[in-house]
């Protein structure tokens, strides 16, 4: 399976949820490749600082920040379990791109009255993708959500009426995203029984029982 990570905006946790969510799958013994599609190069920064650390490879980080990437994509992933995408903001051609390789589309948005509508663009340029491949599967994620707020909570009841969909794991706002990013490492081996850990845990069991890309 091929999952991008894309928003059109910026800011919203792309890159901490593709190194967490490809972190958890590597450590259940999944073979993951992770394609940085981001010009800033924010994830192979970090797996850069990972090997300065003297850690493991977690799993594999490719930089392939161009619009070709609907066509190197699909040869990765004939090695690979998953395939997780970093998506860029704002480059339309690489994000059409990115759209045109995935099997699922997750849309991080963050728990506030604007982040919804800031994805409005990001949902015509998947219906432009879904003429093509009609197939592709897509969610939104909420992500940097405050405990129990009732912001995030009526940000959910919004999505919940939308296509695509959001999914039912949340991610909270954690100091420890911000500690991984820092020193190279990922949120379960800082604290394997952290609320982040067992959040991105969850993210990564529903889907997986979406079920989606089996067939490829």
């Amino acid at each position: 399976m091929i999952v991008a990570l894309l928003n059109q905006k910026g800011g919203v946790g792309k890159t901490t949820l593709a190194l967490h969510l490809a972190g958890a799958w590597a450590q259940r013994g999944q073979r993951i490749t992770l394609i940085d599609a981001d010009p800033q190069g924010s994830a192979l920064d970090w797996s850069q600082r990972r090997g300065h650390e003297g850690l493991p490879r977690a799993f594999g980080v490719v930089g392939l920040a161009r619009d070709t990437l609907h066509r190197e994509a699909p040869e990765l992933a004939r090695d690979a379990d998953h395939v997780v995408i970093d998506g860029p903001p704002r480059v339309a051609g690489l994000m059409r791109s990115a759209l045109l390789a995935a099997d699922l589309v997750l849309i991080p948005v963050q728990p506030s009255p604007f982040d919804g509508w800031a994805s409005a663009e990001m949902l015509a340029l998947l219906r432009e993708a879904r003429i093509y491949r009609p197939e592709l599967a897509a969610r939104f994620v909420l992500n940097r959500c405050g405990a129990r707020t009732v912001i995030a909570r009526e940000t959910a009841e919004t999505l919940a009426d939308h296509d695509p969909p959001v999914l039912g794991a949340t991610i909270g706002q954690r100091v420890v995203f911000a500690d991984a990013a820092q020193s190279g490492r990922l949120a379960s081996e800082i604290d394997g029984d952290s609320p982040a850990a067992r959040e991105i845990a969850a993210l990564a069991d529903e889907i997986d029982r979406l079920g989606i890309g089996r067939a490829l």
